[in-house]
């Protein structure tokens, strides 16, 4: 068996991967968006913003794939499955939350549920960038954006 490392080696490019997932998601948002009046810079469409995200998601896969095909081969690790449950139990904890409990319990639930994916993390850690994190996107989103939801449950 050959080494992945090896330029004819038998491991694989996760680059490549990276960049379907780009150019595949380009590729149907342009297709969703086909509809859509494009427009000009000074007089945009709703399809404007759409379609320079998606053309730029193209570029981006195309360049990642481009560059990707100049590396070595490597292994691509199995996906654990622990972060695929965590985070999204994460962000619809912080929907629900954030409708009856406020914005500062559902920050606080979203990080320290979501850290849970990471097993290395330090409590300590996550407790700072907890309050950190929480107090900041309290003054940028409720009090700097006027975002319409409560602070407090109270």
């Amino acid at each position: 068996m050959s080494n992945p490392r090896e330029p004819g080696g038998t491991g694989d490019r996760p680059e490549f991967l990276t960049a379907g997932l780009f150019v595949g998601f380009g590729a149907l948002g342009l297709w969703a968006g086909r509809d859509l009046t494009f427009g000009t810079a000074s007089a945009m469409g709703p399809g404007y913003l759409p379609t320079i995200i998606c053309w730029l998601l193209i570029i981006v896969g195309v360049t990642v794939g481009g560059l990707g095909a100049f590396r070595d081969r490597e292994e691509i690790a199995k996906p654990k499955l622990w972060p695929v449950v965590i985070i999204p139990a994460a962000v619809v904890g912080f929907a629900f939350i954030a409708e009856f409990f406020g914005f500062v319990a559902a920050a606080v639930w979203l990080l320290l549920v979501g850290s849970v994916a990471d097993r290395d993390s330090k409590p300590r850690e996550v407790l700072m960038l907890t309050a950190g994190l929480t107090a900041f996107g309290a003054l940028v989103f409720i009090v700097g954006l006027g975002v319409q939801m409560p602070i407090w449950p109270f």
